[in-house]
């Protein structure tokens, strides 16, 4: 008989298991857990609940043998309309605790990612995305009577529609992309091999273990350093060790003791990332302004200096109060980089160059170096 549930019950008994540097796995239901924690406090929520397969019977391949499928008791709801109830449940304790500018992550299969997406639209969220995690070793549809299910859906999106000033690391995931923008079909592997958790007998201990490559793109995209991650369904804690290795604090919800040790058991190992390899990825947009007159004041550009472009067709001369002087016209790097090329607008930092006695060095390379200087805490 098919059980309906929410989770554990309310009155279930739950525990906080610390595995310190801002690590916290809370055992018991999550939304009673959410219900405790301070409202608008989370940055990221990455979720992936039961998805309610309906699977009636073992399911088993062509020589008969049987599929280690999904068949835990947290997977089986009595109807749709119970799966429904339980969702807009979880939701609800997650707009409570993220802040206005937190984003929500959900996956699922097609057994139920299409009444969640429909569920948090009624609720108010807005979708930013969908996406598609293209999985490159699939589980083979043995009987040969539909497609190989070869992918899962995650929906991206904010508290609601007005939302405004939630975490996308454009650039840096461009920059990690070959300098193109990221699409939203991602090809990453099934966790296999050793990152796949073992019980005691040598089997995997969670049936739906998500890669960390999985969640690795999630949180990057979507946080930065110290910001709180929270996983309401944090199983074996994969979310959990990829968030403690990028310098994020996490706090993962799980009703299942043993999901739960084996989680805190896991995240003991795992070392966080150097600050450098972490350090938020800096736009134009957000870096410090330098003036070109500060190259002048700072000695990296002489006054009375020729700057030309990359190919030495053009020459300027540095003027002493950080104007650039094109035969008898004065003005900024940007206003005679255009005249020199006839255009009506130049980015004068990437057009201009320096003659140094090792070959030219870009004007941008040296401002790169004064922002440098402006990261770096004081002594």
């Amino acid at each position: 008989m098919v059980v309906s549930h929410r989770g554990a019950s309310v009155r279930a008994p739950r525990a906080s298991l610390e595995s310190g540097n801002g690590i916290r796995i809370l055992v018991g239901d999550c939304v009673a857990a959410m219900a405790g924690m301070p409202a608008e406090s989370v940055d990221l929520v990455f979720a992936d609940p039961p998805y309610n397969l309906q699977l009636q019977g073992d399911l088993k391949r062509p020589d008969d043998s049987r599929v280690d499928a999904v068949d835990d008791d947290w997977d089986k709801f009595s109807s749709f309309s119970a799966y429904d109830d339980f969702t807009r449940a979880w939701l609800l304790a997650c707009r409570r605790v993220m802040k206005p500018s937190a984003t929500l992550w959900v996956i699922g299969s097609y057994h139920n990612i299409f009444r969640v997406g429909a569920i948090l639209q009624d609720l108010g969220f807005w979708i930013l995305n969908d996406v598609v995690w293209r999985k490159s070793n699939p589980m083979p549809n043995f009987r040969g009577r539909r497609f190989t299910n070869a992918h899962e859906t995650l929906i991206w999106a904010t508290r609601n529609e007005k939302a405004r000033g939630y975490t996308f690391n454009y650039e840096a995931l461009k920059a990690g992309n070959e300098d193109i923008q990221v699409r939203s079909d991602w090809t990453i592997p099934l966790c296999t091999g050793e990152e796949r958790i073992k019980d005691a007998s040598g089997k995997k201990l969670h049936p739906t273990q998500k890669p960390e490559a999985l969640l690795a793109r999630v949180i990057l995209s979507s946080s930065r350093p110290d910001d709180l991650v929270l996983d309401p369904f944090c199983g074996t804690g994969t979310s959990g060790a990829v968030a403690k290795r990028l310098g994020r604090r996490f706090i993962g919800l799980e009703r299942d003791g043993s999901y739960a040790a084996a989680t805190k058991q896991r995240l003991a190992t795992v070392e966080p990332l150097s600050a450098p390899s972490i350090a938020p990825f800096m736009t134009a947009r957000e870096a410090p302004r330098v003036a070109f007159a500060t190259l002048i004041e700072r000695g990296l550009v002489s006054a009375g200096a020729q700057l030309t472009d990359a190919k030495r067709r053009h020459k300027a001369l540095v003027r002493a109060d950080g104007a650039v002087a094109f035969g008898d016209r004065v003005g900024s790097i940007h206003r005679i980089g255009a005249l020199a090329q006839g255009l009506d607008a130049c980015n004068g930092w990437a057009f201009w160059h320096l003659e140094t006695p090792k070959g030219l060095i870009s004007i941008d390379a040296l401002r790169a170096e004064i922002r440098a200087e402006m990261a770096t805490p004081a002594e």
